[in-house]
């Protein structure tokens, strides 16, 4: 498995990775992690049955890293394997794919979403075009590509010049049960007794766009005015100015924003979900948006932007409403309309972990990986 980072680093992408890689070790598999050093980790350890290497990064070039030691590595690593899985968007996809091919080894890519970076910024399309191209040679080479859903492969600029290579698997995705008691302490700790909460989990990055949902504000306050957004994730980001774009925004409306930080435990996120009437996914681009599933399993609805790939949890399971998240009028109307009848969105945990199953993505990942050895 070859990422840019693994754990402790908490994301959609590294979770997927997770998951996938402990449950293949559950099997009777031999899984390796490869990834970028991240402060306060090991070099090498095994986590979970999880075999870990990671290399020393010497630059940080937007949200990747430039790490010297992968061109010798990677050769070993590779003739070790049976089948190598990348998962996109990374750096060194095209290296990784010429090293398999010159062995011999099999490649399966993981696409985890088209590389949006932030506009107006000539370095950003620069990486955006290397890692375009990159990705095209991985993708001429490789035995087959994982996307999330058909919605978004049909309508991905990544996947679509190789749709026929593409096989859907949804992400594995687990939460864990909330907690009541911390439920009622994290509402006394920021004195939410008695308001409305509407989530949003995530970095305050512009794909995301939280924008959209404190635009939403005005309109929601007419029909609910003891309410009150709560962010859970990083908003100070390093790579991204986003929140300091926003700051006019953010102290309008002020009273009604809570910025929670980043939750660092799947009961921390669990307890979250559970915490909110309804959780907000108003972003750009996404391929599925995880956080929906995991607020699902919670007991929580969701209110989800129109978009390829972002829609599919909700036509799934009908368990929140899509809408055009650009238009605050649109967005306040569905947010409210989730709010002020809660029941008739909830479907029971068993439901949506029937629909998503865990299981069922490790047996198709681990079924993909056999036919990828096999093939001559």
């Amino acid at each position: 498995m070859i990422l840019t980072y693994y754990l402790p680093n908490r994301t959609g992408l590294t979770l997927h990775v997770k998951e996938v890689s402990e449950g293949l070790v559950r099997k009777g598999h031999n899984v390796t992690v490869l990834c970028a050093n991240v402060p306060k980790s090991k070099r090498r350890e095994i986590i979970n049955g999880v075999t870990v290497i990671r290399l020393p990064a010497l630059l940080r070039m937007s949200r990747g890293v430039l790490m010297p030691s992968y061109p010798f590595v990677l050769p070993e690593l590779i003739k070790k394997s049976d089948v190598i899985n990348v998962h996109l968007p990374i750096m060194e996809s095209a290296l990784i794919t010429f090293y398999a091919k010159l062995l011999g080894k099999q490649v399966v890519l993981t696409h985890h979403g088209d590389l949006h970076l932030p506009k107006g910024r000539f370095f950003n399309k620069i990486i955006e075009y290397l890692l375009l191209r990159c990705y095209w040679y991985s993708a001429k080479y490789t035995h087959k590509i994982i996307g999330y859903s058909h919605d978004y492969a049909n309508h991905s600029y990544y996947l679509l010049p190789f749709r026929n290579k593409v096989k859907v698997i949804y992400p594995p995705i687990v939460a864990d049960v909330p907690d009541k008691e911390e439920i009622k302490l994290f509402r006394k700790k920021y004195s939410l007794k008695n308001c409305k909460i509407i989530g949003f989990a995530g970095r305050f990055v512009e794909e995301k766009r939280p924008d959209y949902l404190i635009n939403a504000l005005p309109f929601i306050l007419e029909k609910i005015p003891d309410v009150k957004i709560v962010f859970a994730g990083e908003y100070n980001i390093k790579y991204e100015k986003f929140y300091d774009k926003c700051s006019s925004l953010i102290d309008k409306y002020a009273p009604y924003l809570l910025f929670a930080g980043k939750m660092n435990t799947p009961k921390e996120m669990a307890n979250f979900y559970s915490l909110c009437d309804v959780l907000v996914l108003p972003s750009d681009t996404e391929c599925l948006g995880m956080v929906q599933v995991e607020a699902m399993l919670c007991g929580t609805s969701v209110v989800v932007n129109d978009i390829p790939g972002a829609r599919e949890a909700v036509r799934v399971t009908h368990m929140g409403k899509i809408v055009n998240a650009s238009n605050p009028k649109e967005l306040s109307k569905a947010i409210c309309e989730v709010i002020s009848n809660k029941s008739k969105y909830v479907k029971p945990r068993e439901f949506i972990s029937k629909s998503f199953s865990v299981n069922e993505t490790i047996n198709r990942y681990e079924s993909l990986f056999i036919e990828a050895t096999n093939k001559k």
